[in-house]
């Protein structure tokens, strides 16, 4: 389990909120539209990630992964992020987070599973209730920057409705008994354009054009040297 504090922004009114997170979950392959969710596939099969077992799939990871500081150490050059979406049940309440799952692409290569343990998972210190933002859910924005060779470039970019409804997301991956206090869970990813590849400092952020609001969050990707 993990204490992590946030300030929650119900519509301008700021409360800080420490939540213990005691469950985390990566949601993969979350796609609405098969045809993008193929092509991220794709994507992954041509650096030699193999195909996953079902779509969506439900990865358990570490709960102590999760944090929300601005910068992350990282063993080589084979990381990058990935923009997400979490959602966090909290005392029959659903928070909307945003999230970047961080994962090792060498060590995904012979296991998806085990490269999601290799690799910090960083929030943004800013969450929403689920209760403000379910009404125009499909319009939000999910958006990503890398900063690669000293140049920051556009690397995700996606409006939520091209993944699964929140409903159907929680139904499939508990059974129809609603997200669980304590449990975190990330809901997918979009394509990187021209991509995947690592970079030195990942940005991201979660846009409310209705609300006219967005959650933003950077950090530095620190490598260290692999020995042996």
């Amino acid at each position: 389990m993990v204490d992590l504090t946030f300030t929650v922004d119900a519509q301008g009114t700021a409360t800080p909120l420490t939540l213990p997170i005691g469950k985390a979950v990566i949601a993969g392959w979350t796609g609405r539209d098969p045809v993008a969710r193929d092509k991220h596939i794709a994507e992954l099969e041509a650096i030699g990630i193999a195909r996953p077992a079902s779509t969506p799939i439900y990865y358990r990871v570490s709960a102590r992964r999760l944090m929300t500081a601005d910068s992350i150490e990282v063993c080589g050059g084979d990381s990058s992020g990935e923009v997400e979406f979490v959602l966090i049940g909290w005392q029959g309440r659903i928070l909307v987070g945003l999230g970047s799952d961080h994962t090792d692409r060498k060590v995904e290569a012979y296991s998806v599973t085990v490269s999601k343990q290799m690799c910090d998972k960083v929030m943004a210190p800013v969450l929403w209730e689920l209760k403000d933002v379910i009404g125009h859910w499909d319009q939000m924005i999910l958006r990503s920057w890398a900063w690669i060779d000293g140049a920051r470039v556009l690397y995700q970019e996606g409006t939520l409705d091209g993944m699964l409804p929140v409903k159907d997301l929680i139904e499939r991956g508990f059974g129809g008994k609603g997200l669980p206090d304590g449990c975190a869970m990330f809901g997918g990813t979009f394509a990187a354009k021209g991509g995947i590849r690592p970079a030195d400092r990942f940005e991201y952020e979660l846009e409310d054009p209705v609300l006219k609001r967005s959650i933003r969050h950077a950090y530095d990707v620190i490598v260290l040297p692999v020995l042996g």
